[in-house]
Order: structure tokens, then sequence, then C-alpha cells
């Protein structure tokens, strides 16, 4: 199949079998997918929490408004926000850059210095706010990712974060949740496993300039 059938493949499923999991090997493709995710700069000040506990998953049903697919998927992907990135953050990634591409100091001297002074001008709420911008790319790449490889998902921000912060222990981490993308294998008996997909025609939703 092909992206866009693949795409058409895709819904948001309202109800999991909760008798099918997930593979090992495909649990390590999206945490793959979400390392590749683009990232303004590089910086990836996002992390990914992958929950496969049920005692935690039913914790969190309460506070996801009585969601069940949190309790119902094979795994529950949480994804979360730096909530302290500084300077040190910005040094981290060029140490990397030179680890990996072997990039002398001369070259990257000039940029770093310009990414430290941008994030320390930045107050806390903007880097909440930037880091949580970065989090949709990685969800939307997720769910492209999953539909690819016919895992099925439904992207959530029906939740309560501060809640989930508490229950998964994130505030000790300096992270906190953005997002929930609970995935597994939809349920055969799900209401919406047959409906057509109703988005927009595409001369309201794409504008070609020639």
């Amino acid at each position: 199949m092909n992206s866009i059938e693949n795409l058409e493949w895709r819904y948001a499923v309202k109800k999991f079998d909760d008798k099918k999991f997930l593979e090992d090997a495909q649990v390590n493709t999206l945490k793959q997918a979400f390392n590749l995710t683009a990232t303004s700069y590089g910086l990836q000040p996002i992390k990914l929490l992958i929950i496969k506990n049920k005692e935690i998953q039913r914790q969190l049903v309460a506070h996801s408004w009585n969601q069940q697919q949190i309790i119902q998927a094979s795994h529950l992907l949480v994804i979360c926000v730096d909530t302290k990135l500084d300077e040190s953050d910005v040094e981290k990634y060029f140490d990397r850059v030179k680890e990996i591409r072997n990039t002398p100091d001369e070259i990257i001297n000039s940029f770093r210095e310009y990414l430290k002074t941008a994030i320390a001008g930045k107050t806390i709420q903007d880097l909440l706010s930037w880091g949580k911008n970065q989090a949709y790319l990685a969800l939307g790449n997720l769910l492209t990712v999953c539909a690819n490889e016919k895992i099925d998902s439904c992207p959530m921000e029906g939740f309560i974060p501060e809640k989930y912060d508490e229950i998964l222990k994130l505030k000790e981490q300096d992270l906190t949740s953005v997002l929930v993308l609970p995935v597994g294998f939809r349920a055969e008996d799900d209401l919406m496993i047959h409906q057509k997909k109703v988005r927009k025609k595409m001369n309201e939703i794409v504008l070609e300039i020639s």
C-alpha cells in the first residue's frame, strides 16, 4: 500500500483490541521515528514516555476524560516537553554535533553562541510554548509512521496534564506532559472501523499559486 492508502486506512481509534500487543520491533520503530522527528534548530526539547503497565494506564483513565483507549491500548505514548531548557542544552547539542560529524569549533562557534543567546532571552512560558510546537511535529510524524506500519492510534489532547505529571512523576525529571497517543490494534467492533473519512474538498483546503 502507498502512503495515501495508508493514511486512508488510519483513523482515530475509538476502541482498541485489548488482547493484541505491539511487538518489540514495532515499538522500536516508533522510538526511532520520534527521535528522527524534525525540531527547531535540531534541539529536540521533547521526550517520549512509553507506558506498558496496565495499572498505570488504569490510573490515567480518570484523568483522560474517561477515554477507555488509555487502558485498552497496547502501549500508551506520552509526549513531554522539557521545562528547564537552558544554555547547557545548547552545549550538549553541539557536543553531539562534534561527536557525530567531527565538526571543528571554529565552524560551529558562532551558531552555538547565537542559540545560547536566543534561549537565554526567552521566558519560561516562551520556551514551553515553543516546546509544545515541537511536540505537535512529533505527534504528526508518529501518526504517519503508525499508518505506514499498520499500527492503530488515537491522538489525544483531552487529558489533565497536571495529573499525568503527578502520577508519572514527570516534574522530578523537569518534564510536563503535552500530548497522549494510545497505540495498538483496532477492535473489530469499533463503531468507526468502516466509516468513511470526512474531509474538505481538495480545492477548499489546498491553494495553488502558479
